[in-house]
């Protein structure tokens, strides 16, 4: 079989000739980036030779492709920064209130449901949390684990509503084995679960510029390869041929969203604004929400070059960072909750018209090698689609847990478990989470943070807690108000069981005082 990949032979002595140029020079850089995209090119069809047999060939060689044009995209550097004065006003309408949605007539939902897909975001590891494995599988709440709960409320509504919406996770080479033996405990259950891999990408030598595999066997050679970022669902999900099998049973909408955001569940007037509506349905809904002082660095929805589209910190020129950081400015961020046409990821496909910016992700190996990896976000395709909107909703579809910070929040009496869902407690006064900030020396790794807490501390009326050192909780603890624990090195607080905290902070010597 010809080999799609083009290798465009070039004198290659031209890349070791101006390698005694200083790396600080600007010509050097645009030379060594015009050679770099013909040497990939070969450093690709060297590595395709190592394939072990031809459907992992041709497997390797269709991820390849998405490789190379990322790569010559990334060696363009186009639009990997916008101009801040060509940034427009919002237009009205362009983010709709979740408020303002209606609910779907009863007799609407069965024919509704019946053409969704329901997606999650599974190619993340939980090593952050000092966790092994999928991050889908560590327990948040009554020992059930993301990937429980995310299966539970899906059979809750096919068995609510009598459907059939299948539940359908993208996994990465980092994850999938770990969710595929997982997934099986699932196979008596009323919900129809479909697995597909993103790409396997070479990490990128950040001096050469090319890729530090030396073969096509990952899994001894793990350090050299890497997921894309999940803006690379789009075209893993097409090639996987989950697509088009869903186009052909007459789903219209895939909902997306990460698997470690316990809000993100399906919305009946989110899709019967999709699925039920008399004006044409638009073809990508990015859920937003309010923006605080905590989520400053999270993406936004602005209006550029006449197409709604998000904009990250990473795009932002560095001169207008605190700007894209104010709350009065930027209003709302991206949930990552995103509703697109199946019809038109197919076409957008097809046409390649798919534009989603790159983010190079610097990363240092354990052996010192400095690499880049080139990643995509899932909503930066918005811009690629018509009729995109936001929907700005309540701060119950936002639950991420990225750190134990996050993890009190949803194991605590803040919330009850209704069908795999969190419902916040009626007794909490304010819609709002507290804001938790938890030291990383004692609290980062999750069988640290579980260990310093006899039972989860009551939380209904607390603000704001920080607490700092070597630090430990005893049963039926209170927090009201803002609570500051701050213990200095080589001191260690005990909080006692049963104590009320409110407005107080505790300090190194155990001092309590009003705040």
């Amino acid at each position: 079989m010809a080999s799609m990949l083009q290798v465009i032979t070039d004198d290659k002595k031209s890349m070791r000739g101006h390698q005694r140029v200083p790396s600080g020079s600007r010509e050097f850089k645009e030379l060594t980036k015009r050679d770099a995209q013909t040497q990939l090119a070969h450093e690709l069809e060297g590595l395709l030779a190592t394939t072990v047999d031809d459907e992992t060939k041709r497997s390797v060689e269709q991820e390849f492709q998405g490789f190379k044009r990322l790569f010559e995209r990334f060696l363009l550097d186009k639009d990997s920064t916008i101009s801040w004065d060509r940034i427009q006003k919002l237009p009205e309408n362009a983010v709709r209130d979740h408020s303002t949605l209606k609910e779907p007539a009863s007799e609407q939902l069965h024919a509704m449901l019946n053409k969704l897909v329901v997606v999650k975001l599974n190619g993340g590891l939980g090593t952050s949390m000092g966790c092994h494995g999928p991050k889908s599988v560590i327990p948040v709440r009554s020992e059930l684990t993301f990937l429980d709960l995310t299966v539970q409320q899906i059979e809750y509504l096919n068995k609510k509503y009598q459907v059939d919406v299948p539940l359908v996770l993208m996994n990465s080479f980092n994850t999938d084995a770990d969710t595929q033996k997982i997934v099986r405990k699932y196979r008596g259950l009323q919900v129809k679960i479909y697995t597909f891999n993103q790409s396997c990408y070479p990490r990128i030598n950040k001096e050469s510029l090319m890729p530090i595999a030396r073969n096509c066997d990952v899994e001894n050679d793990i350090d050299a390869w890497y997921p894309p970022g999940h803006g690379d669902f789009y075209e893993s999900f097409k090639n996987s041929g989950l697509l088009k099998k869903f186009l052909e049973e007459g789903r219209e909408y895939v909902f997306i969203s990460n698997i470690d955001n316990l809000g993100a569940t399906v919305d009946l007037s989110i899709a019967d604004l999709l699925l039920h509506t008399d004006e044409k349905s638009p073809e990508f809904v990015m859920e937003v929400t309010d923006k605080t002082r905590a989520d400053v660095k999270g993406g936004t929805l602005i209006q550029y070059e006449n197409k709604l589209r998000l904009l990250e910190i990473a795009q932002v020129p560095k001169e207008h960072v605190e700007d894209f950081k104010s709350v009065k400015t930027f209003k709302f961020f991206n949930t990552n909750n995103l509703w697109v046409k199946l019809s038109a990821i197919d076409r957008v496909l097809s046409e390649n018209s798919m534009n989603i910016e790159i983010i190079v992700n610097n990363k240092s190996l354990d052996n010192g090698l400095n690499v880049i990896q080139l990643e995509t976000a899932v909503g930066a395709a918005m811009k690629s689609f018509e009729g995109g909107i936001g929907i700005n909703v309540p701060r119950r579809r936002f639950l991420p847990v990225k750190k134990t910070s996050d993890l009190l929040l949803v194991m605590s009496n803040l919330y009850s478990l209704q069908n795999g869902s969190l419902v916040m407690n009626p007794e909490r006064m304010f819609l709002t989470t507290p804001l938790v900030k938890l030291g990383d020396n004692h609290f980062a790794k999750v069988k640290e943070f579980l260990a310093r807490f006899a039972n989860s501390p009551n939380i209904i009326e607390l603000d704001h807690l920080t607490v700092s050192g070597d630090v430990t909780f005893g049963r039926g603890v209170v927090l009201k108000g803002t609570v500051i624990i701050i213990a200095n090195h080589g001191d260690r607080i005990d909080i006692p069981a049963g104590a009320v905290l409110e407005n107080k902070i505790v300090s190194g010597n155990l001092r309590i005082l009003d705040h």
